[in-house]
């Protein structure tokens, strides 16, 4: 692999690391539909076992403005993560460690997981274009912990 090579590596990494920190934010920002949709491909699916799936834009933009009316707070923090680059396209996976605030029974809960995720880069660009939530390894009360 020659320097260029090296590089555009490195960028495509700390890019994909960047639009996951967005997703983040995006969610931790009471899972705004209005910019959610900026981060995904126009046919992408979001899908979590017991949580829901949405592919598309409009699917998803209505499975986070659920999500704005079930959970009053929320915290995602992720590690570890693991890239592989083939070209425009690349797999991620992500531990994920979390507090939530859930407006039925004002119920706080920790919650861990693990992301699974596709990638595309389109005009230069990445995008999530396949976001899977492996079934919690962890979601306990915050009053009685793990």
């Amino acid at each position: 692999m020659d320097l260029e090579e090296r590089v555009t590596r490195i960028e495509d990494l700390e890019s994909i690391k960047q639009l996951k920190a967005r997703y983040c934010e995006i969610c931790d920002d009471d899972h705004n539909p209005g910019l959610i949709t900026s981060i995904f491909t126009p046919d992408a699916v979001w899908e979590g076992e017991g949580i829901g799936r949405a592919q598309g834009h409009g699917e998803i933009r209505t499975l986070f403005e659920g999500f704005q009316k079930a959970i009053k707070f929320s915290q995602h923090m992720v590690q570890n993560p693991i890239i592989e680059i083939n070209g425009p396209a690349a797999l991620g996976r992500w531990y994920f460690f979390g507090t939530f605030k859930y407006y039925k029974g004002d119920q706080a809960r920790w919650q861990a997981a693990r992301y699974h995720e596709k990638y595309q880069k389109l005009a230069g660009d990445w995008f999530i274009s396949h976001l899977k939530v492996m079934p919690p390894v962890m979601s306990v009360k915050y009053e009685k912990g793990w």
